[in-house]
């Protein structure tokens, strides 16, 4: 039953996202017609965060081991920069399954957001122990030794164990730019 009324709740917010849409397209199609050049491409649909998260705290209200729940309400909380009931609702999550790096990386980025660093690295810490391969915690905890703890040399360790992990991909190449223009704008004595 949880999962079913979870589930309903999901279909009826794209049902009706869905019919916003066309319903948008169809007096588009319908107005008078405009040169090419006129035309501009429609905004995205309005996500109206306060619905969904009265939505969601009603589940979890009367669901409160309905994971799932506490995680769409965690993430609706993160989109909505309320990051304290964030953390708590991913905190729900993870006490119902606290083995989950992404729940983790994301709940540290809101300790983060409130300036709890300490907090925020060490779930950043946990996620990296529990998927050695999770870059983007190792990502955000370089984040906060560089732009909060100002810790250059813990933002190296943790970016180059980032870039170690996938040495030829986009992200390893963006990093090791990232660490050069620390290293130039840090360090510029470091380049006689």
């Amino acid at each position: 039953m949880k999962k079913e009324a979870f589930l309903v709740v999901v279909i009826a917010l794209a049902a009706g996202i869905l019919i916003g849409v066309i319903v948008t397209n169809a007096k588009k199609e319908t107005s008078a017609p405009q040169s090419s050049a006129a035309k501009s491409v429609p905004p995205p649909p309005i996500v109206d965060h306060l619905q969904q998260t009265s939505v969601l705290e009603g589940i979890v209200a009367k669901e409160p081991n309905n994971r799932n729940a506490w995680i769409k309400l965690g993430h609706v909380l993160f989109d909505s920069n309320q990051p304290l009931k964030a953390i708590d609702a991913y905190e729900k999550a993870l006490e119902l399954n606290g083995n989950d790096p992404n729940l983790l990386t994301d709940q540290g980025i809101m300790y983060r957001r409130v300036g709890w660093y300490d907090k925020a690295i060490s779930n950043f810490k946990k996620a990296h122990s529990l998927d050695s391969n999770h870059q983007q915690s190792l990502y955000n905890m370089g984040i906060i030794y560089r732009d909060d703890l100002k810790d250059y040399a813990k933002v190296t360790e943790v970016w180059q164990r980032f870039i170690a992990l996938n040495p030829d991909s986009p992200a390893a190449a963006q990093v090791r730019a990232e660490l050069e223009h620390m290293s130039k704008t840090m360090f510029p004595q470091s380049l006689q």
